[in-house]
């Protein structure tokens, strides 16, 4: 990210994917990848929320055909993830208190920035269990993550030692390459003709490299449970989709910093049109909202409660690899309305590859759906 040390934040991708029998006939059906991507690691100023404006629900994570139900068996998916994003203000100075940079009893003025860039390399496989579970279709996945977080701080404070005004420019930068947290990931999804419908539930497993008194990291230096409900609305024929996915994040103390993240929510939404039997266009976006303020954070700081919109375009191909199902997913994400977190843009190149969905006979109407990793 920034060449500061960015503050931590999880990422989780949600690629969406439709399918069509290899003959190409007619529109099978579709499903989505969900990626819960691991730990990655932001500037404070730069990061996505909570401590340090960082959050472990990536904002987009989920995106076009969410909820609809998958092809049974091995899948597996790789994103490339690149984000640049930067911020000042209490982003900034979040990240400056916990690197011991800036002691917040000092009665100072500060002019703190932040920015990151990070480029992120992530691997989800996923298994589609063929036997119903409560209903629906069962799927369980583990997303790791390897890459590199470059991320800068520079402040400048002014004040008082009794009588004697003082000044302090700080100019840092950080470069951290490793691997993220684990992410495990459970779901099932229900379909009802148009209609489909999931929950998931997920978290974070802190494995990934992390010092709270790194400006960059790859993990987020805490655990963290999430879950939430989806809804699909898919017309194969017509080939209109629109997906919603809500959910809320509750996260554990960082022992580390003795910081507790608050409650976040988050919605995540895709449109799109599938104008030929392969290719699928369409728009993405997100909101995130932290519901609750942190907790452990500095007086100057709290209450610390961040939020950030954004929105983009996607397109996907599908393509026959052997006997399985290949797709490629790119959609990108401006950002805005940012609160106590950093903004700017963030672009996923996602490759996946799952089990093909199999040709329906001319007198029955294919219905199951091909599904990659999620």
């Amino acid at each position: 990210m920034g060449r500061t040390e960015p503050a931590l934040f999880s990422l989780t991708v949600r690629v969406s994917e439709c399918s069509t029998d290899l003959t190409g006939r007619r529109l099978r059906a579709g499903a989505t990848v969900l990626i819960a991507v691991a730990a990655f690691t932001l500037t404070s100023g730069i990061s996505r929320a909570d401590e340090d404006g960082v959050s472990f629900w990536v904002p987009g994570f989920f995106g076009s055909l969410a909820a609809t139900p998958q092809q049974p068996g091995w899948s597996f998916a790789a994103i490339n993830y690149f984000t640049d994003v930067s911020a000042s203000g209490n982003a900034a100075l979040s990240r400056e208190i916990t690197i011991g940079q800036f002691n917040p009893a000092l009665n100072v003025s500060i002019n703190a920035n932040i920015a990151a860039k990070a480029d992120f390399q992530f691997f989800a496989p996923t298994y589609v269990f063929a036997t119903p579970f409560l209903g629906g279709q069962a799927s369980a996945s583990l997303l790791t993550a390897f890459g590199s977080n470059d991320t800068a701080l520079n402040a400048t404070l002014a004040g008082t030692v009794g009588p004697i005004p003082f000044s302090r420019t700080i100019d840092l930068s950080q470069t951290t390459v490793g691997i993220g947290d684990l992410v495990p990931q459970f779901a099932v999804r229900w379909n009802a003709g148009v209609n489909n419908y999931m929950t998931y539930l997920t978290g974070d497993i802190p494995a990934g490299v992390y010092s709270s008194s790194n400006l960059a990291n790859l993990g987020i230096g805490h655990g963290a449970i999430d879950g939430g409900v989806g809804y699909t609305y898919f017309d194969q024929k017509a080939g209109h989709e629109f997906s919603a996915v809500f959910g809320l994040t509750g996260n554990f103390k960082n022992t580390s910093t003795g910081y507790t993240n608050g409650i976040d929510s988050h919605l995540d939404w895709g449109a799109s049109q599938f104008l030929t039997k392969q290719l699928q266009i369409g728009l993405v976006g997100y909101v995130y909202k932290q519901l609750t303020p942190d907790s452990g954070c500095a007086a100057i700081l709290c209450p610390f409660e961040s939020q950030v919109l954004g929105v983009g375009p996607q397109i996907g191909y599908l393509f026959p690899v052997g006997n399985m199902q290949g797709y490629l997913n790119l959609k990108g994400y401006r950002e805005f309305d940012n609160e106590d977190r950093p903004d700017g843009w963030n672009v996923w190149l996602t490759f996946s590859i799952s089990p093909a969905a199999p040709v329906a006979s001319s007198s029955s109407p294919m219905v199951t759906k091909s599904a990659p990793p999620g």
